[in-house]
């Protein structure tokens, strides 16, 4: 059983590697691997969903930890976790359809939502790392 405290380092690690799985996704993706591909953009997936239910498990137990940071790092900061936030509510329909028309085979109309979906997921996910760092492992 995992401890609610424990949750924001379950949570970021899940992000992590949903980005190590966006990024060889889109790399095999450019080997023509589609397989592989679609592997790892659903496994990406699965993570993501596993993600999204800890992380709104955690905070309805947990509530909110707010930001102790002062000085320069304190508006470094809240802009990334700004853009976070509103990229990840983004995210969460850019990728539903997304994966959607991939696995129904509409591959133009996958590409053109690919290209947006892919950098704003990879950015949610790497910032979501970043904001667990500063708000829990880093001390300014």
């Amino acid at each position: 059983m995992i401890a609610t405290e424990d949750l924001p380092a379950v949570n970021a690690t899940l992000n992590g590697v949903t980005a190590v799985l966006l990024s060889l996704g889109y790399a095999m993706i450019r080997r023509r691997r589609t397989l592989l591909h679609k592997a790892c953009m659903l496994a990406a997936f699965g993570v993501s969903t596993v993600f999204l239910a800890s992380y709104l498990w955690y905070h309805a137990h947990a509530g909110v930890k707010h930001f102790a940071g002062r000085g320069w790092i304190r508006p470094v900061y809240f802009a990334i976790l700004i853009t976070h936030t509103v990229l990840a509510a983004a995210v969460v329909p850019l990728a539903l359809t997304t994966v959607y028309l991939g696995l129904w085979s509409r591959h133009p109309t996958h590409r053109r939502y690919a290209r947006w979906t892919l950098p704003i997921w990879l950015y949610v996910s790497v910032t979501g790392v970043v904001v667990w760092l500063l708000l829990f492992r880093l001390s300014f």
